[in-house]
Order: structure tokens, then sequence, then C-alpha cells
């Protein structure tokens, strides 16, 4: 072979060798590209999330909602990457916050932080969406401290003791709640369990209805009780009994109602969601990172633990399949109540 011919046949192959790494170039950027443009757009491209994920809490701060959320948040930023800004946004019972992520772009950076209310607010009227036409990330937490208060020098010692009054003198005895909350069906399936009447007043959030009892406008007030925690241990308040299966390890002291003749039992049910049509890929990812934190996060596992609720990790699917079986039986509930 002469000089000419191999000098050809090199440039060819140089040629050729330029020719493939271009195009792995241009599909590398291309890739990069595709990527970034689907953050952007939210389509859940690889780079998701990006920016800060703002976090609507339809309720007011201070309550155990709000607290719920920013203790998880705290530690799903580290595995996202981003900040999640909580904003509280009041009203409606929950269903004017639950309303603007709704609203909102899905684009992945609008997250709703809400529980039962959202099935709640349908069954009652307030809504005409409920929890299924968002796009579920999962469920974090469960919480079995729902509880009946009553200030320490109250008359009434137990829920035998509430419930003798009530019927003593119908709708005599103040009992707090929001309008459209899950406090508001506790009290409507007590009421219909024991065949009593309260003066159901609409107090405002958790926070709201605590100053009301402790100001003496109150009676009795419905909340999770390890959000009392300092006013039970500081003797300003008591505890009539919880709605569980089974007495909490906290509280070892407090009875169920069941254990007082009540079949009213309740959990409360905490969970993340997207508006519609968020990218399952988003979702997914966001899931993924809740998952890790409630399943494995030591830390965050002992600061849930110690307000009372119970880390409890369910994806998409079987959080929306739980949430629609609670959603019917709390119909069922409302619907015997009302008749």
């Amino acid at each position: 072979m002469n000089w000419f011919k191999m000098k050809t046949l090199g440039l060819a192959m140089i040629v050729s060798m330029l020719g493939v790494l271009a195009a792995c170039g241009e599909s590398e950027d291309s890739g990069t590209d595709s990527s970034d443009a689907g953050a952007e757009s939210g389509d859940g491209g690889d780079g998701y999330p990006e920016e800060s994920i703002e976090v609507v809490v339809p309720a007011g701060a201070g309550g155990d909602t709000d607290r719920n959320t920013r203790t998880l948040a705290k530690y799903l930023e580290d595995e996202l990457g981003v900040s999640l800004v909580i904003q509280n946004v009041e009203g409606s019972g929950g269903s004017t916050g639950s309303k603007e992520i709704l609203d909102s772009d899905p684009d992945g950076y609008r997250v709703l932080a809400y529980h039962d209310g959202a099935m709640l607010n349908n069954i009652l009227g307030l809504a005409d969406y409920t929890f299924s036409d968002f796009e579920v990330a999962g469920i974090s937490v469960l919480d079995q401290g729902n509880s009946l208060l009553v200030s320490a020098d109250s008359e009434y010692d137990s829920l035998e003791d509430l419930v003798a009054a009530a019927k003593e003198t119908p709708g005599e005895v103040s009992v707090a709640t929001e309008t459209g909350s899950f406090t508001h069906l506790q009290l409507l399936a007590l009421q219909e369990e024991e065949d009593v009447e309260f003066n159901i007043v609409d107090a405002g959030g958790a926070s709201d209805k605590i100053t009301a009892l402790l100001g003496g406008q109150v009676d009795v007030v419905p909340t999770q009780i390890g959000l009392v925690k300092e006013y039970i241990d500081s003797g300003e308040m008591k505890s009539l009994g919880v709605m569980s299966e089974e007495r909490l390890d906290q509280f070892e002291d407090v009875q169920t109602f069941t254990e007082q003749g009540s079949d009213v039992v309740f959990d409360k049910i905490f969970f993340w969601a997207f508006p519609p049509e968020t990218p399952e890929d988003v979702v997914n990812t966001f899931a993924d990172a809740m998952e890790e934190v409630v399943t494995n996060n030591e830390e965050y596992q002992e600061e849930a633990e110690g307000h009372v609720v119970a880390p409890t990790f369910m994806g998409p699917e079987e959080a929306e399949e739980f949430m629609q079986e609670t959603q019917d039986s709390y119909q069922e509930l409302y619907d015997s109540s009302e008749q």
C-alpha cells in the first residue's frame, strides 16, 4: 500500500472517529437539554427538584397539622436537596388551602400537606372535590392520639362523666370544633353513639380551640393529645379518653373510649399530594423521599413519636386505597348521623 492510500485511509479513520465522538457529544448534550427542559416544564425530568418547593398547610401555625408537616419537611429537605417552604393557609375548615393546590400548576413545586379534612370538606359540603382529585404522593403519619380535653378544674373526669352530663342537659355542654374539620366528625360520631346532643361551637383551628378552653369559653376541646402534652403535664388540662384501639404508650393512664363503653375509634391520616396532572415521576420522586425518611430515619421517627403520632408510610396506590376506604366509612357515619 503506497503512502497516498495509507494517508487517505488514515484521514478517513480520523474523520469517522470524529463523527462518532460528535454524535456522542450531541447525544449527551441533547440528553442534558431534555432533562433541563423536563425539570423546567415540570414533566418529571431527571433534575427534579431544582428549586424550593412550597408546602401549603390548610391550617394555622401551632396545630398538629402544622407541626407534623414541619417535622417531616426538615428531613425531606435533606433527601430532596432543596428547601421546603411552609405556607399556612387557613379558612373554610381547610378547603381554602387545599383549593389553592388543586388550582396550582402541576410542575411539582407546590404540594399539599393535609389530613382527613380533605375528605370531610367534601362530605360536609364545604368543597366539591376530595383527596382523589389530587395526585397523592403518600401517607406519612397516622395519629391515634385523638382525645377530648377539659380544664383541670372541670367537673368531668372521664368520658362517662361527660356523656352523663350531656344526657341530663341536652345542648348545654359546649364543645369546640371547626366546622367541616376532623374533630367535627368525631363529635357527630360521639353524639350518634351515645344519643346525646352537645352545644358544638365553631372556635377555629387547633390553637384557637386550646385558647378557648384555657380561657373558659368552652367546656371541652377535641384535639390531638400530644399537642397539649405540656398542659397535661403542668396540670392545666386533663384528658377524658383517647379514640384509639389501645392505650397509648405515652399516656398509659388515659383510658380509651372503648374501655369506657363508647365504640368511637378514629385514626387521623396525614398525607401529601400534588395538583392534578402532576407527572408521575415527579410524584414518585417525592414519595421515595418520604419513604426513606419515614421508614429509615431514626431521628425523624423519634421526633415524631415524641409528638404522640405513629410514623407510617404508604405510597401513592396504597394511600389512595386506604383513604378511599376511610372516606366511605366517614360518609356512612355522616349519613347515619343525619337521619
